[in-house]
């Protein structure tokens, strides 16, 4: 990623966060990719929702590593089901703002955005790889924030050669290549914090995107999110 000015400002109203949990070593998991790959010529895109992909390494035991799955992506999904009171993970699992959400197997539409005030939430950089992370709030707060900032690439492929997929040549899209979190500090009514977003060594994305969002501290629900393509010059 390279140099320019790059800034995604969400509105008052609350954007969606919508997180699918897969995994290349689940069979059941290429038909929900294939729904949510169709997110990205959707209108409302960044503007009513944000989607991200995380791959999960549960499933890599079956015989076939997932390139994009993570251990932190796996507890982050078992952190939900704790929430939940839940007693397992699945693949493929929809999120939608916090809760689970089993839309897409009647291949639903995601939910309109509710008119409801959640504040502004921005994501500024100067090259793609600082970004500041401002929120001003709709009801005034005096409690911390934590800021999640999300590297996604696009047009993502694979062949898979064990597993339940094996010999099949698998696509994805919004997928999560890199994550920080880091905790607010407060400007007056605003809140903001700056986070580093250093890309993979291997980059193999053709297409990129950000994906932000701000949490309670040391909660998981998202209260407000905003993302966006990155310039085909930032990669």
């Amino acid at each position: 990623m390279s140099a320019g000015s790059i800034q995604f400002q969400s509105s008052t109203n609350r954007t969606a966060l919508v997180e699918l949990y897969s995994s290349e070593g689940c069979s059941s998991c290429p038909p929900a990719e294939a729904w949510f790959s169709r997110l990205k010529s959707n209108p409302r895109l960044w503007t009513d929702f944000v989607p991200v992909a995380f791959h999960v390494d549960y499933w890599d035991y079956l015989g076939w590593r997932d390139p994009f799955g993570a251990a932190d992506y796996s507890e982050r999904q078992r952190a939900y089901a704790t929430q939940w009171k839940s007693r397992s993970v699945y693949t493929p699992g929809f999120v939608l703002d916090g809760k689970e959400w089993r839309g897409w197997f009647n291949r639903d539409e995601l939910p309109r955005a509710a008119n409801q005030l959640a504040g502004k939430l921005t994501a500024s950089s100067n090259g793609g790889k600082r970004w500041l992370l401002r929120f001003e709030p709709a009801m005034r707060s005096s409690t911390a924030f934590d800021f999640h900032i999300a590297l996604l690439g696009f047009d993502l492929n694979s062949d898979v050669k064990a597993g339940e997929n094996r010999g099949r040549k698998l696509q994805h899209d919004f997928v999560v290549l890199t994550l920080t979190t880091a905790t607010s500090k407060k400007d007056g009514d605003t809140f903001e914090a700056e986070l580093s977003l250093i890309p993979p060594s291997r980059l193999p994305a053709k297409r990129l995107a950000v994906a932000a969002w701000v949490t309670w501290q040391n909660d998981l629900q998202p209260l407000q999110a905003v993302g966006g393509w990155l310039p085909d010059a930032q990669h």
